[in-house]
């Protein structure tokens, strides 16, 4: 299935059949939109490419992406891949700390970014051959910063040398995307060319997308919903992509209507908000994927919905509802093509209908599952068993008749919109403030967010008078937004369970849903 075929080879396919038809449609918040086709999208990829490698970038090296969703992530994200580098693309709502370790951990030897961020990645990676610095901000133009060294992305695309080739290599390395954990410090997930073959085709048989269909696209391209569901679906079909900066309700019905948009990949909180706005007169959508089936969207919109489960690790789907049988309200399908599943109770054994446990998938590594935990290979051997067998950390529910719905991580993880929180990774940075004696980190359902991180803590003799306040701002220098805790309560002593550990969910308990 993936022999003789690469990222590269897949954008010559469209350039040599479809050139004059459109893959890229930018839609920035400010300014005019932007198209590309194909023959145009491919030959700014190659100047790029070529820039990259006369700089010093060679195959197999690490390049850093670290861009809001644009015109720029993809070029270069392509480039790197023309090339035989590896697209390093990272969280741009990290903060320092964040970066320091992106940067050591994938061992880079180059960046390219936007000019707010700019200053954060030169201090983060002072030691890579050079820095490449759009002139804007998602759209918005913008200067760089004088005192950081760099190279104009402008110039990288005005290459007028020729771009190097290299032999089409499947399992060659494509990308770095990372992911948090059960630590306090997020895995490197490797991908090969393979992967990104592999879930561009699956994504189009679970989704039944044809060349005619348009996708909008506004999810950060940095992670795997974009990059792969969306992106590489219809380069794999030769359609159309429509990418906004970022998910934006009020503008979401101008820019699918006139681009007559077919379908999108949606979070819940895209959904409530735009459910709270009156319905369109009109639009092409077909269908949208929200992660689980939502009749009220079919009901109002008239616009079908189905469910599904997927993770950096597994590159595409691996549970799926369908088109035309979406099964019941909130589930999110049964086990994709390609995958083996098995859900466990805690003794091992494969639970029957109506009961509940941990998710485990198996597929091929390094073509339907990713290729390994990059310079981790304590995770890696954790990861999987002897058989094969992924341990997701995600516990699933089946029903009477089949039907799987998501249940809740295993792995002490918060989803806070659509981001994955590892509580360790908060705990870490409370308890390095040496203010505080025990603390824990908790997950506080939202109304909009699906949860927000709260914080339990037993305080130290000295601690500060404003210990509320002084907690938050030490998770703001230190964490990325999404990870600052909304809330910290003061307790004389924790609940406990066996072995004395702190029992979590006697502590979400005590949490009022945030309704407002």
């Amino acid at each position: 299935m993936v022999e003789g075929r690469d990222i590269p080879w897949l954008l010559r396919q469209w350039v040599e059949r479809r050139p004059n038809t459109t893959f890229l449609i930018w839609e920035p918040f400010d300014g005019q939109s932007e198209s590309f086709s194909y023959a145009e999208f491919s030959a700014e990829v190659e100047r790029v490419a070529a820039a990259l490698h006369k700089n010093g970038v060679a195959f197999g090296d690490k390049v850093m992406l670290h861009l809001d969703n644009s015109p720029e992530f993809l070029i270069s994200w392509f480039a790197c891949a023309h090339i035989g580098a590896v697209a390093v693309s990272t969280n741009t709502r990290s903060v320092a700390r964040d970066m320091t370790y992106f940067a050591d951990h994938a061992q880079i030897v180059a960046a390219i970014t936007q000019p707010s961020f700019a200053k954060l990645v030169f201090e983060s990676a002072p030691n890579i051959k050079f820095l490449s610095v759009t002139d804007n901000d998602a759209g918005v133009p913008a200067p760089v910063p004088a005192d950081v060294p760099h190279i104009l992305f402008a110039d990288l695309r005005a290459e007028t040398s020729p771009c190097p080739t290299r032999p089409t290599d499947p399992f060659a390395d494509l990308g770095v995307q990372f992911t948090s954990g059960t630590t306090s410090r997020p895995k490197a997930v490797l991908w090969t060319h393979a992967n990104a073959i592999w879930g561009a085709q699956a994504n189009v048989a679970n989704m039944r997308l044809s060349c005619d269909d348009i996708c909008l696209c506004f999810l950060p391209l940095f992670h795997t919903n974009a990059q792969s569901y969306s992106m590489l679906s219809m380069l794999w079909v030769g359609g159309t992509v429509v990418v906004q900066p970022k998910f934006s309700a009020s503008r979401f019905w101008d820019v699918a209507r006139r681009n007559k948009c077919t379908w999108a990949s949606l979070i819940p909180f895209c959904v409530k908000a735009l459910l709270a706005q009156d319905p369109p007169p009109d639009h092409s959508f077909r269908f949208w994927c929200p992660a689980v089936r939502l009749p009220d969207v079919e009901e109002i919109y008239g616009i079908k919905t189905y469910g599904w489960w997927g993770m950096t690790e597994t590159i595409t789907q691996g549970i799926v509802g369908d088109i035309e049988q979406p099964g019941p309200a909130m589930g999110i399908g049964r086990v994709a093509p390609g995958y083996d599943i098995e859900i466990r109770d805690p003794d091992g054994n494969h639970i029957k209908p109506g009961e509940r446990g941990l998710l485990y998938i198996r597929g091929v590594r390094g073509v339907s599952m990713f290729k390994e935990y990059f310079r981790n290979p304590e995770a890696n051997a954790k990861a999987f068993d002897a058989e094969g067998w992924f341990e997701t950390g995600d516990v699933i529910r089946m029903d009477e008749e089949g039907n799987l719905y998501f249940g809740d991580r295993e792995k002490d993880m918060l989803k806070v919109g659509a981001e994955n929180v590892a509580a360790s990774e908060i705990e870490t940075v409370v308890m390095e403030t040496g203010w505080i004696e025990e603390c824990a980190v908790v997950g506080q359902k939202h109304y909009m967010l699906d949860e927000v991180p709260v914080v339990f803590v037993i305080p130290k003799a000295g601690a500060p008078e404003n210990l509320k306040d002084s907690l938050i701002d030490a998770c703001r220098q230190n964490l990325a937004d999404f990870k600052v805790v909304r809330d910290v309560i003061i307790l004389d002593d924790f609940p406990r369970s066996t072995l004395e550990k702190i029992a979590k969910n006697e502590l979400r308990e005590r949490l009022p849903t945030i309704e407002a």
